[in-house]
């Protein structure tokens, strides 16, 4: 048993309102300059629709991320390419996303407002490329399909519409049943990364002490490899300083204390972090297993923080103990492997990814009768998509299996049902018009106690700050803790200062 540590992370998209705050805090911080204009880090996606860059999750266009040797067996490889091919692609990488796929980022000539002369037109801030410095014209953007998700312009190309029926396909496309949600994106710090695996250079690397993924500087050789690896096109390319560059968790924040600028300025309160211990000896195994068990497997790498076995590993491994405490105290590890409500973004990647998200909820179709707005078709049809008819909802379950399980509908209608059993519980206790029948029938089907249901509850909807983000002592941090503060640490005589106390003394 091979325990080590990962900071990791939930997104709840529930509660995601689209907004926007996250991405411009992390514009603002780590990519407001030359070169990185058209970097989003952190976006947030409409879905259905095609994403940033336009049909990321395309990998027969761009080849990211990990397949299985000959479609089968235990062993996986690169699907950009092997050995031998990634010589050849050092010098033409044909699998590259062009600036068209992202957008090109573009200013104003505010200056031609304040000089042009004076005549009878009003003068105009005409769109300039922040790439050539040209007159431009403006064709997409970040979030070019914000809040257009089910439209027919946008929705029609989404690659996961492939594992619908044609009748879902129109469901979906049809502006008269417009639905859609939010779909918040980072880099995942995968226990597998393509971005690692592809890199010729060994520029990208995982932190042995918390396995955030980062990307040296000086070892990148700009043959961008990383960008093609990752399925999720979370490593981009600076055009100005010729050097690839990726999120990196706000590493800096986190060793002070902090959580990331994007989890901290979330709005909508939908993101949680915390620190998993994980069985690095399985990682082959659970990366190599057959798609429909790639969930299950990935859930199995992350061990009980509890149990006497992992912590005794975790310390052989050098693991603190305030580490480990952070992990038991994770609400990451509660979601994903305690109440199996989060569920990583697309598993079939094999990339073993560390961000999860709690799947939205989904509206139910309906009808008006008689003027009336009416949707009893399915009983108790006022409480959501019901245990019986989730078939019924109006984003088809297929569409999320898509996304979040590999194309196994099972592991995703086992959390809505959680779920669903979580809305009828509280709706029972708040408002008092379901009968105890009702919910305990709803709890049997969710696989879940009244109790589980309570600790649910308060963490999604009334957690503290330190619940959401619980931060480990992490090892730089504890390694300068003695560090001196004049602003903090009391002068004693001469120019000489007392030390501070160590963090959490």
């Amino acid at each position: 048993m091979d325990i080590r540590a990962q900071v990791s992370m939930v997104f709840h998209l529930d509660k995601c309102i689209g907004c926007h705050t996250c991405s411009i805090a992390c514009k603002n911080i780590w990519t407001d300059r030359k070169g990185a204009e058209y970097m989003w880090w952190n976006n947030v996606e409409t879905k259905p629709g095609t994403g940033y860059p336009t049909a990321w999750e395309d990998q027969d266009k761009y080849k990211g991320g990990w397949e299985q040797q000959n479609g089968k067996g235990s062993d996986i490889r690169l699907k950009l390419h092997s050995r031998l091919g990634g010589l050849g692609n050092i010098f033409f990488n044909p699998y590259l996303p062009t600036v068209d796929d992202y957008y090109e980022p573009w200013t104003y000539d505010y200056d031609h407002l304040f000089s042009a002369p004076e005549g009878d037109d009003q003068p105009t801030a005409r769109a300039i490329s922040l790439i050539t410095g040209k007159p431009m014209e403006i064709e997409a953007g970040p979030n070019w399909d914000d809040d257009y998700g089910g439209s027919p312009v946008y929705a029609e190309n989404d690659p996961n519409l492939g594992a619908l029926t044609e009748e879902e396909r129109e469901q979906l496309t049809e502006m008269e049943r417009v639905v859609f949600f939010y779909l918040p994106r980072i880099c995942n710090h995968c226990l597998n990364p393509g971005c690692v695996g592809a890199c010729p250079a060994g520029a990208v690397y995982k932190r042995g002490e918390d396995g955030i993924v980062l990307l040296s500087q000086e070892k990148c050789r700009a043959w961008r490899m990383c960008v093609s690896g990752c399925p999720y096109k979370k490593t981009y390319f600076n055009w100005s300083t010729g050097k690839s560059e990726k999120c990196i968790l706000c590493y800096p924040r986190l060793e002070s204390g902090q959580a990331p600028a994007c989890f901290h300025s979330c709005v909508g309160r939908i993101r949680y972090l915390g620190v998993l211990l994980y069985d690095a000896d399985r990682l082959k195994e659970a990366a190599s297993a057959p798609a429909e068990q790639l969930v299950h497997e990935h859930r199995s790498l992350i061990q009980n923080p509890h149990h006497p076995l992992v912590i005794e590993a975790a310390k052989a491994n050098g693991i603190s103990e305030a580490m480990i405490q952070a992990a038991q105290h994770s609400p990451v590890y509660k979601f994903v492997k305690q109440w199996k409500l989060a569920l990583p973004l697309h598993a079939e990647f094999r990339t073993l990814p560390m961000l999860f998200y709690v799947p939205p909820m989904l509206p139910v179709l309906a009808k008006i009768k008689d003027g009336v707005y009416d949707n009893a078709d399915a009983a108790s049809a006022q409480l959501g998509p019901l245990l019986s008819s989730l078939e019924q909802a109006r984003m088809p379950i297929r569409y999320m299996a898509s996304l979040f399980s590999a194309g196994n509908v099972d592991v995703v209608e086992d959390s809505y049902r959680k779920m669903i059993a979580v809305r009828i519980y509280m709706r029972a206790k708040m408002v008092g018009d379901v009968s105890e029948e009702e919910v305990q029938q709803a709890l049997q089907a969710g696989g879940t106690t009244a109790e589980e249901v309570e600790a649910i509850v308060h963490l999604t909807a009334r957690p503290t700050f330190e619940e959401r983000f619980v931060v480990p002592p992490l090892a730089r941090e504890v390694a300068i803790e003695q560090t001196l503060d004049p602003f903090t640490q009391k002068r004693e005589g001469g120019f000489g200062f007392r030390r501070a106390p160590a963090r959490g003394a």
